[in-house]
């Protein structure tokens, strides 16, 4: 199984999938942006891009990485990562269907206000114009598809350790 942490950045999904991960039974972490950068450095670079995602490669790669990992471990796969593109959210969700894996997608959710304060008092990463930049499109994804999609996690005022054992009782009350 997956279960895949969505939401823009600085909703928490990486703090929330370390912590998830102990959770879940026979779980581990997979970060699909590291595919992404895998594909940065080849050289010379693939066409240029503001944004991995739009790589048709990296999706691909992201399902295969996903289905052979899974084939040699078993367990759970958690993956915290930002897809607000309908689209290649579809290309991810259905190609790892066709391989038969049950994915449960969640969206770590807070209100604008509340994500524009993590992102400019982010102790790790300071704030960041790209994370500011997605705040906007993540809005439009919530109000058109992705919240009809997924389960959606209110994070506003819940700390990120409450946030997995809510998606961890999800998962397993399943």
């Amino acid at each position: 199984m997956i279960v895949w942490l969505n939401g823009t950045h600085g909703a928490g999904k990486t703090t929330t999938s370390t912590l998830l991960q102990p959770l879940l039974p026979d779980a581990r972490v997979l970060d699909a942006e590291k595919v992404g950068e895998v594909l940065m450095d080849i050289k010379p670079g693939l066409r240029a891009t503001d944004n991995f995602q739009h790589w048709q490669p990296w999706r691909l790669l992201v399902v295969e990485t996903a289905r052979r990992v899974l084939e040699y471990t078993g367990g759970t796969l958690v993956m915290p990562m930002t897809v607000l593109v309908e689209r290649y959210w579809r290309e991810i969700s259905d190609g790892l269907t066709e391989y038969r894996i049950p994915i449960r997608h969640f969206v770590l959710h807070a209100d604008q206000a509340t994500l524009r304060d993590r992102i400019q008092n982010d102790k790790d990463m300071g704030p960041s114009t790209f994370r500011f930049a997605y705040l906007e499109l993540y809005a439009q994804a919530a109000g058109t598809w992705l919240h009809d999609e997924a389960e959606v996690i209110d994070t506003r005022g819940a700390t990120p350790a409450q946030a997995a054992q809510q998606i961890a009782d999800s998962v397993l009350d399943s």
